[in-house]
């Protein structure tokens, strides 16, 4: 199964971390690379995209603010918040856009249920 990845964080050294955890877990998978909010919606609305893990801190808009967007455009969309910064009130907003939490560093072991969930429900909405 193709899916196509948006990776959204303003290093571009956790961008290729988040790009090679993907790569392990779903090799199939393509990986389109935004440095925050706007190149984000920049990219999706000139792609399809299938799913996306986003950093929460990020300048301009944070990562909970794109999830909070990205869920009113694509309500069933796979979303992860990738953070190292856990605090209740994140949680909630996370949990309200319906998103999920991938602990950072980004490992595979981190990942793993996040990118196994979004394949299982990619491959149960496909045509």
């Amino acid at each position: 199964m193709m899916a196509t990845v948006l990776i959204v964080d303003d290093s571009k050294l956790a961008r290729i971390v988040v790009g090679k955890v993907i790569a392990a877990l779903q090799p199939d998978w393509k990986r389109v690379e935004a440095g925050n909010a706007d190149e984000a919606m920049t990219v999706i609305d000139t792609q399809p995209v299938d799913l996306a893990i986003i950093d929460y801190n990020m300048p301009g808009r944070d990562g909970l603010e794109l999830a909070e967007e990205m869920r009113r455009r694509f309500p069933a969309m796979p979303i992860a918040i990738a953070t190292a910064n856990i605090q209740d009130e994140i949680v909630a907003r996370a949990r309200a856009a319906n998103a999920a939490f991938i602990a950072k560093p980004v490992t595979e072991d981190a990942a793993r249920g996040f990118i196994s969930g979004a394949a299982l429900r990619l491959r149960s909405s496909g045509p």
